[in-house]
């Protein structure tokens, strides 16, 4: 259907990624960001379980922009190994992939 993808990542808290939200779409990399406030994950680190609380974050980009969103976010990002993760859009609003196209456009 589109180059439209969707991004998931992960942060300490909602004003975080707010903040990195921000910054990627000023920046044209990114359409829109939403986040949902209070996510439980659980994962092992440092071979130790953790149980932490965080934000969760839905962006919406191009695969074409997909690298220099991942780049910027690890720049930005206050973890080691933060989760950026595209998922390609099949199916969807062609009135609202127009707009992330064109949001997003180099």
């Amino acid at each position: 259907m589109s180059d439209v993808v969707a991004g998931l990542i992960t942060g300490p808290d909602r004003e975080q990624l707010l903040r990195l939200g921000r910054a990627l779409v000023e920046e044209r990399l990114i359409a829109c960001l939403n986040v949902a406030d209070r996510v439980t994950s659980v994962y092992r680190w440092e071979g130790e379980v953790c149980e932490e609380a965080e934000a969760l974050g839905i962006l919406k980009t191009t695969a074409a922009r997909s690298d220099a969103v991942e780049r910027r976010i690890r720049e930005l990002h206050p973890y080691d190994v933060p989760e950026v993760l595209f998922i390609p859009v099949t199916a969807g609003s062609a009135p609202y992939v127009d707009w992330v196209s064109e949001q997003v456009s180099e």
